[in-house]
């Protein structure tokens, strides 16, 4: 079918279906997975432009090439089928100055929908924000911040995800791993580059959460691997160093980088009384975490009664907790409990991906809340939106439940870690002195206890980057949680910031 015969019937509202090779050649021309994809072209209007778009959803096939033996033919071995969506804008654009952006989010478990119908995309999800949502059925709206106005998209599924599986006969478990899905979604990603002639573009990479530690994995894998080097990479909620978020006793370094958010959360919530704005609240929360809290930390039980009581009720004015509290938890508060804490009086709970949102338990007993509210705020609207999104508005069809955020892909192996914290903030660092044209984008939710925008300040202050590259690196932060577009206003800045960046990161800005 002509690329003149697809848009007609596209116009029309017929599904397209196209077949791209696998490049099997060892399995009868029937029996082969193929890849299996619906083209539709769509129109919207942003500023006053219309937009005119081609979408490409559905499976490619990931094939691993075969090392013949002798008596053997050479060939591919399919291991996987991965589901993806892909937007191009219409008309006459040079890829050699149109970006290609590759997005997709973490986990590890989790489809790329967040990002997809949440900022990036030029569909988005309607949900309300803390306080004020919707409640089902949900719906859709075209996305005034579409980064599509400056970039191309593909948002790829890892395995195990949405609607992406591994072929018959292959074990899912040998993808749930840090290593191979790296290798997988790297592999993906050179896949199409090279099929869609696009080598030439400038290219990015965009993660969320665990997303950011594949994206700084990925930064150095498709270098060593493919010889592909990236111009941007943008970190969304970023976790670069687990040791950042791990409570083992012994082990203060969370308790510290936690503290401002925890101030930022009782600001938001009406505990710390005054006038103070956020931004005044934030600075004395890092100023006091930082330094006399951490020395407090590190003396341990050198530290005097009257010094004890002293930073206990600094801590408190801080967090809006009690005295006592902080005391009885030896001035190390973790986040459960926490959470459980704040708002124990009035029977609520606070979110951990977003701590403006608040949630009931069955009674205000407890250490740890039974769930987490800004999850729950989410989690319906966009699978709603994503599960009719496909199979209406981009015309693919699967009776596959499309996974939102699967357990199904633990346990998850940290092997090439064993004894020790994963970080992969090294390989960011690598990939930068190796690429110094590479440039790195860091987006934090003031109010996003899943990945602390102190604890992702304290990662990138210890990332080792040479003094001359040290600029290569821009922060953004933003009055919401984890997924701070959920928050207009905070949608509307980040769409800013991101173009922004792009135009710096490949030259034009």
């Amino acid at each position: 079918m002509s690329d003149e015969q697809e848009r007609q019937a596209a116009e029309q509202g017929t599904e397209v279906k196209v077949k791209v090779r696998t490049g099997e050649k060892d399995r009868p021309e029937d029996e082969q997975p193929r890849d299996e994809v619906r083209v539709t072209h769509h129109r919207m209007t942003v500023n006053g432009r219309e937009l005119h778009y081609t979408v490409t959803a559905g499976t490619l096939v990931l094939a691993e090439e075969k090392h013949a033996k002798e008596g053997e033919s050479e060939g591919f071995k399919p291991r996987a089928r991965v589901f993806f969506v892909a937007y191009a804008l219409d008309g006459d654009h040079d890829p050699r100055s149109r970006p290609l952006t590759f997005s997709f989010n973490g986990g590890p478990g989790s489809s790329s929908v967040w990002l997809h119908l949440g900022l990036l995309g030029p569909r988005r999800v309607v949900m309300g924000d803390a306080g004020a949502l919707t409640g089902p059925p949900y719906d859709l709206t075209d996305n005034e911040f579409t980064l599509l106005t400056h970039s191309d998209l593909v948002f790829i599924d890892p395995v195990s995800t949405g609607y992406s599986r591994v072929t018959e006969g292959e074990k899912p478990g040998d993808f749930h791993g840090f290593q191979k899905d790296i290798e997988s979604v790297g592999d993906f990603i050179r896949l199409w580059t090279s099929r869609a002639g696009r080598w030439l573009s400038p290219k990015f990479l965009i993660g969320e959460s665990y997303g950011t530690t594949r994206a700084a994995g990925l930064s150095g894998y498709l270098q060593e691997r493919h010889g592909l080097f990236l111009n941007g990479i943008m970190l969304v909620s970023s976790i670069l160093d687990f040791s950042t978020v791990d409570f083992t006793p012994g082990h203060d370094l969370p308790y510290i980088v936690h503290l401002p958010t925890a101030a930022a959360t009782a600001w938001y919530h009406g505990r710390l009384g005054g006038e103070r704005s956020l931004a005044e609240v934030l600075r004395e929360a890092e100023e006091f975490a930082d330094g006399e809290y951490a020395r407090a930390l590190h003396a341990g039980p050198r530290l005097g009664a009257e010094e004890q009581q002293r930073v206990a009720g600094r801590y408190a004015e801080l967090t809006g907790v009690s005295v006592d509290f902080v005391l009885r938890n030896d001035l190390r508060v973790t986040l459960d409990r926490f959470r459980k804490e704040l708002l124990r009086d009035r029977d609520r709970t606070v979110g951990r991906l977003d701590s403006r949102f608040t949630g009931i338990d069955r009674n205000s007993g407890g250490e740890s809340s039974e769930y987490d509210p800004s999850m729950s705020a989410i989690f319906g609207p966009y699978t709603a939106a994503m599960n009719h999104y496909v199979r209406v508005e981009l015309g693919f069809e699967s009776d596959l439940p499309y996974e939102i955020l699967t357990g199904r892909v633990r346990p998850w192996s940290y092997k090439e870690f064993e004894n020790r914290h994963v970080r992969v903030s090294d390989t960011l660092r690598k990939a930068i002195h190796q690429n110094p044209h590479l440039k790195v984008y860091v987006a934090s939710g003031y109010f996003d206890f899943a990945t602390p925008y102190h604890a992702t300040r304290h990662t990138l202050d210890h990332l080792g980057l040479d003094p001359s590259l040290r600029g290569n690196v821009r922060e953004a932060f933003y009055e919401a949680g984890h997924m701070m577009y959920v928050h207009l206003p905070s949608l509307e800045r980040q769409h800013g910031d991101l173009v922004a960046f792009m135009e710096w990161a490949d030259g034009r800005g």
